[in-house]
């Protein structure tokens, strides 16, 4: 596997920054993506549930709207790699989060539909496209604020800080989305989401940005194969979390265990946890050993769910789940970077979340259909074997480290 080197940014020049110094840097970035992700966070709980029980959509159907953000996100990685690179990382946020708030403007005039529910599904799909477009903006502009600030040699940290602002969010969001649909039902949701991302907004208007990285566009798909094996590993990881993200809401549902946003909470703790505990141990151990670790961990997880005859016992999965998969998207993307050229690091993290994309685009739709034939249970024992599938690209990536040094 060829990997690339280059001279360090300022930051790195003859020192790597404290683990203080990198801290206050990523802060305010992390905060922001943290306050953004509330637009995908609060929805998560509540949407599969509005679509099934107001709208009459089958579980097919669920999926594939709630993956429709997951497809959007991915067609947009290239585009939102090569702004993030070309104009700077704090363009591709800001117009991420515009985006965003625009996606709750869409589940608002949904609600203007219900009486006819095809069309109002076709609006909710239209604000699931763009959040996926929304997200992925975001999630690579963040990426490669990071970078830019403490350099590639932190890559894992700073994969680890803006994982926990968005898997936070998830965790927050989830038992924030359940009180105010309560109080407020589908439309408190649609105006909780376009606040957020304007308050997001706000919160990155003063930061400091980074200078653009390149001046010409490098071929998405030259980065695509440089990043391709590790992606690899980042999607079938990703399944166990695609399977919690859709169809844990159904299943608490089918099964009347009561309040599921506590599985989006048991994951996102568990997630943030590892993240806050362990996160810099890609760095350190390297990525393809922490990631071999943690999807075993993730696999155990899967499997309790699928297992489980109790709410507390699903409750534990998901935390496990959480807690592997914490670690294995820095692990996988520590193994990313090493491999990327560095002038197009935008668009190397783009084309790695996009793997991310592949495996939630996939998972809804091919879990809707499962679940219709083999009941909800069905689809994470499915999420247990894709996971394990992942360790064997671990141990590939181990034996094929490139050679030059640890770090890009």
């Amino acid at each position: 596997m060829r990997s690339y080197s280059s001279s360090a940014p300022p930051c790195a020049a003859g020192h790597r920054p404290a683990e203080a110094s990198v801290f206050r840097q990523l802060l305010p970035i992390a905060l922001a993506v943290f306050v953004g992700f509330l637009t995908i966070g609060l929805p998560l709980p509540v949407l599969p549930l509005h679509l099934h029980d107001t709208l009459g959509a089958g579980t097919l159907l669920v999926g594939v709207v709630i993956a429709a953000q997951f497809a959007a996100a991915l067609l947009s990685r290239a585009w939102a790699g090569a702004l993030a690179d070309t104009q700077g990382a704090r363009r591709a946020v800001i117009s991420g989060l515009v985006i965003a708030a625009c996606s709750g403007l869409a589940y608002l005039a949904s609600l203007a539909l219900v009486a006819t529910p095809a069309a109002s599904i076709a609006v909710l799909l239209l604000g699931r496209v763009l959040l996926g477009c929304a997200e992925s903006l975001v999630v690579t502009g963040a990426l490669s604020w990071g970078l830019g600030l403490v350099g590639p040699q932190n890559a894992g940290k700073v994969m680890a800080w803006i994982g926990v602002a968005m898997y936070g969010a998830y965790a927050a969001g989830a038992p924030a989305g359940v009180a105010v649909h309560a109080q407020w039902g589908f439309g408190g949701i649609a105006v909780a989401t376009v606040l957020t991302g304007l308050l997001a907004l706000a919160m990155v208007a003063g930061l400091r940005p980074v200078a653009a990285t390149a001046t010409l566009r490098t071929p998405f798909y030259q980065v695509l194969g440089a990043v391709w094996m590790p992606g690899l590993g980042l999607a079938l990881s990703s399944v166990g979390f695609g399977v919690i993200t859709v169809f844990i809401a159904l299943l608490f549902a089918a099964r009347e265990w009561g309040n599921a946003s506590l599985a989006f909470t048991c994951f996102g703790l568990a997630f943030i946890a590892a993240r806050m505990l362990f996160g810099h141990l890609p760095d350190k151990l390297g990525g393809a050993r922490v990631a071999l670790v943690c999807v075993a961990i993730e696999t155990i997880g899967q499997l309790l769910i699928w297992g489980a005859d109790s709410a507390p016992l699903a409750y534990l999965g998901a935390a496990l789940t959480g807690f592997g998969y914490s670690l294995a998207f820095p692990g996988f993307g520590v193994e990313a970077v090493r491999r990327a050229p560095p002038q197009s690091r935008g668009a190397a993290m783009g084309a790695y979340v996009a793997f991310l994309d592949i495996s939630l685009a996939i998972t809804g739709p091919a879990a809707g259909a499962m679940a219709g034939a083999w009941g909800v249970d069905a689809v994470y024992l499915a999420g247990a074997l894709a996971v394990a599938m992942s360790s064997l690209v671990a141990v590939r990536l181990l034996a094929s480290a490139p050679q030059g040094g640890r770090h890009a």
